[in-house]
């Protein structure tokens, strides 16, 4: 497991426990202050672009500077917006017990691609959108391209389901992020193009995510060899067997997301524990 389910999930899956969505954690003032300077873009967005022009100068330096520097922006990170990939059955089983998902614009992608696109879900055990919401509701509305009543969308959890079963279509992974760890206040719908979470992670080996519990298994028996699933991975995890005509998962790169499973058209992709396998036990 890793190391947040220790320190944060009593040996259990930190993300699933209720107490990490808690209100009262929400009432902190530091984590209040955070979380309200993240969901403002006139103060986070130039910070993002800035984090940008950092990642790409970092990797240009020499390997050992990159190292040292990049564990020192990981540790910083678990401490203040970390956050870890999540298949589609836990994102369900969040839904069971937090009471009210907001859908907001997502700053990576207004900075990256420069309009609005509402791929972040606040999640809160409040009603009616609890804590969260009073502080999305202080947002400037014209970052959302609308007046201050369209900046966000209560949704039912039916309807926020829906919509991450549409984002697995677009091939983009679920995530679930902190703010003052181990307060779980989002869930995010990422790519590597778009996401400076998971072009850090990723591109740059600058982690601000963990892996998922999971990793990707295809049985071979069951593959076709269309390779679709390919088409869908963030990370660079399936191949193709030119000699068997089957995709293979490498599982040294899979993050356990199980995005390529909604292109399966055999079922051939399922997702076994991450501890269970002799090559991604150890690798978050």
């Amino acid at each position: 497991m890793c190391e947040f389910c220790l320190k944060h999930g009593e040996g259990e899956k930190w993300y699933l426990q209720a107490k990490n969505y808690s209100e009262d954690l929400l009432s902190d003032l530091r984590r209040r202050r955070f979380m309200e300077h993240f969901a403002d873009p006139e103060q986070f967005g130039p910070q993002t672009n800035r984090s940008v022009q950092r990642l790409e100068r970092l990797h240009r330096l020499p390997w050992f500077i990159r190292n040292v520097v990049g564990r020192l922006v990981t540790r910083r990170m678990k401490k203040q917006h970390f956050g870890q990939v999540v298949p589609i059955e836990e994102i369900e089983q969040i839904f069971q017990f937090t009471n009210s998902v907001v859908r907001v614009a997502c700053i990576c992608r207004q900075n990256t691609v420069g309009k609005e696109k509402r791929y972040c879900y606040g999640i809160s055990m409040g009603p009616d959108g609890g804590k969260a919401l009073e502080i999305f509701q202080g947002v400037d509305g014209s970052f959302y391209g609308g007046p201050a009543d369209d900046k966000h969308e209560i949704l039912t959890k039916e309807e926020a389901l829906a919509a991450m079963r549409a984002h697995e279509l677009e091939g983009l992974c679920h995530t679930v992020w902190t703010f003052q760890t181990p307060f779980i206040g989002g869930i995010c719908n990422c790519d590597r193009t778009d996401c400076l979470a998971m072009r850090a992670t990723v591109t740059h080996d600058v982690p601000v995510m963990f892996r998922a519990e999971y990793v990707a298994e295809i049985d071979p028996e069951s593959c076709s060899g269309c390779r679709q699933c390919m088409r869908l991975c963030q990370f660079g995890a399936l191949g193709y067997s030119a000699s068997n005509k089957k995709a293979v998962v490498d599982q040294t790169h899979c993050y356990g997301c199980g995005i390529c499973r909604s292109a399966c058209k055999t079922n051939a992709i399922s997702l076994d524990d991450r501890a269970k396998s002799p090559v991604a036990a150890h690798l978050w």
